[in-house]
Order: C-alpha cells, then structure tokens, then sequence
C-alpha cells in the first residue's frame, strides 16, 4: 500500500507539473492518433495509476512440490519460458527428470516470470522455489505448490487438470503448442482417448479461427523398422563420434544414470541364482508370419515379444512365487494379483523398464498393442511414473541389440527376470533323427535365491519355453 500511494503521488504531481498544465489531457491509441476521450489531469492520474501501478500483484515464490515415489530431486532438463514471459494457469514451465521419469512442471498462476532459480541440468530440490511469478493483483491467490503433470498417461491413470469445470488432458507439446498460440484448452474439443486433446485438435481449432485449410495430419513419430524390413544392402548406423578433449571431465551422476547406482547397488545384495535354456522357436516363427498381415490390418505392429510376455503370464499363474515381492529384510513375500510384466528398453535416456499391466486379462493382440505404445513413449522420451512403476516380473530382450546369452540383474523388489537373446538358425536334429534349420532363441534367467529354488525356476523356463515352442497350446489355458 505505501509502494501504490507513494507511485500515486509521483504521478500526480507530474500531471500537475508546468510540463501537463492543461485543462485536459487527450488520450490516444496506438492504433489511431483520433482522441478518445478528454480527462482532467487529476482523473487521468487515477485511470492510468489504475492501469500501470495497481494491475501488478504480489510475486509468489513458484516451489517444486513432491512428486511422489520418494523424490527429493530433479533435473531441469528444459525451460519453457523465460523472464519476462506472461503464463496463465496450466501453461507449461519446465520439463524436469527424477530418477523416475521425466514430469511437465504447469502453472498455477496467472502472472509474468520475474525469475528463474536455476539453468538447464541444474538440480532442484523439492519444495524449493523454480521461478517467481508477479501475479495480477485483481485474482485472489495464496502460495500454493505447483501441478506436475505426466506426459505420459496410461489409460486407466490419467493426470488431469481442472479448467473452468472440466477435466482436460494433453501431452505438454500439445500445451506448449496451444500456448505459443494463445488458445485456451478448455474452449478444444478432444478426440483422443478419453477426451484427451491431441495436436490435431490444436491445429483444427486453429484452423477454424483463422480459416485456413490444413494439410492432412502427418504422425510425429513413427516407429523404428524392424530388421526384417531393412534391405540388405543398408548401411550400418554410423557409429557416433566421439572428440577427444585436452582433459579430463569429472560430471555428476544425473537422472536415470544416478537411479541405476541406487537400483544396482540393493540389486546385488540379492543372491542370484541363474538358470539358461534355449527355446526352439520354430512353430512360432511360422504362426506369426500368419498372423502379421492381419495385425497390421488392426493398426499394431505384431512382434515376438507379446508371445513371449503372455506366455510368461500363463507360466506365472501356475508358479506365483515367480510374480511376488519381498522386503527390504526377506521377512515377509507377498504374491501379486496383476502380472505387471515389464519390458528392459533401451531409450535416448538410459535403460528404462516400463511394464505391461495386467497381462493375465489381455490377449496377444492386446499386449502388442500396448508394446507399441510404450515404445513411441519410449523414443520420445515421455515414459512417465504410470509406465514405469509397479512392476511384477521383467523381461529383458538384449537379442535386439546383440549377443546371446546374458547375466541379468534382478530389479527389487522383484524376484526374477529373464534375458533374451537373438534369434538364430542353427541346425538341429528332428524326432526322426533328420537335420533341420531351426530358430533358436536362448534364454538367461536369474532369481531370488533367498526364496526361489533351482527346481522352481527350472520348472517354471520349462512350461514357458513349451508354451513358444507348441503355441497353439496355449489357446487351452487363455482365460
């Protein structure tokens, strides 16, 4: 109040100055120098302290609230605005990393930027201040934390937010985009899933308003080829290159980097017993080509792993202690209802092990389906905490990349894990003694020993390797 009656006073003492000694002041616009209206310099002072002084509000200190998961830290991977920059409630501020995944940082105010607390990479700490924000003087706000958002929603945990009554959803560069073009999500209609608001509706809301004509939408990602589709004659990806600097660099470990210290370091606590077995994939081989093209015509890509994923599944029914959890002190295990599988992915941040929820009630289609999904989240780096946290059993598919046999490491508080590798033909003999080409897979997997036995992890390989190798059997146990 002093701030305002002193700006006041400044004010009104320069209109009556001999510079503004006039009976009136004319008030003109940018747009044409045509007088508006007269005012008496005293009102005027009022009007424009109205417009200049008294619009600016408190500045709020805009804090990073918890995140969950037992997240103390993040890093600011990138900034969405800047100094200066004005934002209006559930526009995007920054993205950051936990060691977790990476979460969109929203707005809760109406207000312009005054400060940013810290530089991309930098670490910030929970509840401690991102930015500062003046906020309009005219809105009634308290200090509150921000909203985190998930980039990444599955279908049935989504991350909404409240606006003028209803529930919008959209992917922070579908925000960003309707922010850059000052459109209001709550007037978008979504078509997505769930009313979830895509780019497209972005850019025909646009469209309307402005009445252009847009091309047809092209996907942002596409997902990579497989290596069947690679013609033979492709060169290999360029290795990248590495410069060599004058000196040492020392850096610390950041995100996902530093979660896998965390991760590894309680993994190899755990006595690991390792079990390895090869897998004739031959039937399946055969199956699949069937049943490619009639999953294409469905809109999923039909790979492997969703017949390796199920079959898992319904090895886990019949061998439950594989699909349990055990406390940090192995005094208590507990035996978990949904078969969460979770699938090893290499990705542009580091290994990431989102799952598959609920198997056990989803077919073979129904696991590639989501497979796919995974993996687009997966390349655009928007894997969120829904994706990636409970996890049951894990698969670990190295084939992809290289190598045969593998020494995977359990992920607490998991008992097991399975590592597969590359498809190979080899020759082998039939049951009439004949040589044949056959398609072999190797598997390695690793277990608990503290409550898992040889003869259980054997037995367990043994119904899902003959699940793969006859999959027509498994059509007896589907629920």
């Amino acid at each position: 109040m002093a701030a305002a009656a002193r700006c006041s006073l400044i004010l009104v003492r320069r209109l009556l100055s001999h510079q503004y000694k006039r009976r009136c002041i004319r008030v003109q616009t940018w747009k044409s120098s045509k007088t508006l209206q007269r005012f008496p310099p005293t009102l005027y002072a009022a009007r424009l302290l109205h417009g200049s002084c008294a619009r600016h509000g408190p500045i709020l200190q805009f804090k990073l609230s918890d995140i969950g998961e037992g997240i103390m830290e993040v890093t600011v991977k990138e900034w969405y605005v800047k100094e200066g920059d004005k934002v209006s409630q559930f526009d995007s501020i920054c993205e950051v990393q936990s060691d977790k995944a990476s979460v969109t940082i929203t707005s809760r105010y109406d207000g312009v930027i005054k400060k940013l607390y810290y530089q991309v990479d930098d670490t910030a700490l929970v509840g401690k201040p991102l930015v500062d924000i003046e906020t309009e003087s005219n809105s009634e706000l308290t200090q509150e934390e921000d909203v985190v958002e998930t980039p990444a929603m599955a279908h049935d945990e989504h991350t909404h937010q409240e606006i003028k009554g209803h529930k919008t959803q959209a992917t922070p560069a579908v925000r960003r985009l309707a922010m850059e073009n000052n459109i209001k999500l709550s007037e978008v209609v979504g078509t997505g899933k769930d009313g979830r608001i895509l780019k497209e509706d972005i850019l025909n809301f646009l469209a309307r308003q402005t009445g252009a004509i847009l091309p047809p939408p092209f996907p942002e990602i596409q997902l990579p080829a497989s290596r069947e589709t690679v013609p033979a004659h492709s060169p290999p990806a360029a290795a990248p290159k590495v410069a060599l600097a004058g000196k040492d660099v020392t850096e610390p470990l950041k995100g996902f980097h530093k979660a896998m210290v965390k991760t590894m370091t309680t993994a190899l606590k755990i006595p690991h017993f390792g079990y390895c077995d090869e897998v004739d994939l031959s039937r399946l081989v055969a199956l699949r080509s069937e049943l490619k093209a009639l999953s294409q015509e469905r809109g999923v890509k039909l790979s492997y792993m969703p017949f390796f994923i199920k079959a898992a599944s319904l090895s886990l029914l019949q061998f439950p202690i594989l699909n349990a959890s055990v406390d940090e002190s192995c005094q208590n295990i507990t035996y978990k209802a949904a078969h969460n599988i979770g699938l090893a992915m290499d990705t542009p941040q580091g290994l990431l092990v989102p799952n598959v929820k609920s198997v056990q009630l989803l077919s073979v289609l129904d696991v590639a389906r989501e497979l796919n999904r995974l993996k687009v989240l997966g390349a655009s780096a928007q894997l969120g905490p829904s994706e990636l946290s409970g996890g049951t059993f894990t698969l670990s598919n190295i084939g992809t990349i290289g190598g045969t046999y593998a020494k995977p490491v359990i992920l607490p508080p998991e008992v097991a894990i399975g590592a597969l590798g590359k498809i190979q033909i080899l020759p082998r003999f039939d049951s009439a003694g004949g040589l044949v080409k056959a398609h072999i897979l190797v598997v390695s997997w690793s277990a608990d020993h503290r409550v898992i036995d040889g003869a259980t992890m054997s037995r367990f390989s043994n119904l899902w390797r003959s699940y793969l190798e006859n999959p027509g059997s498994m059509l007896l146990d589907l629920k």
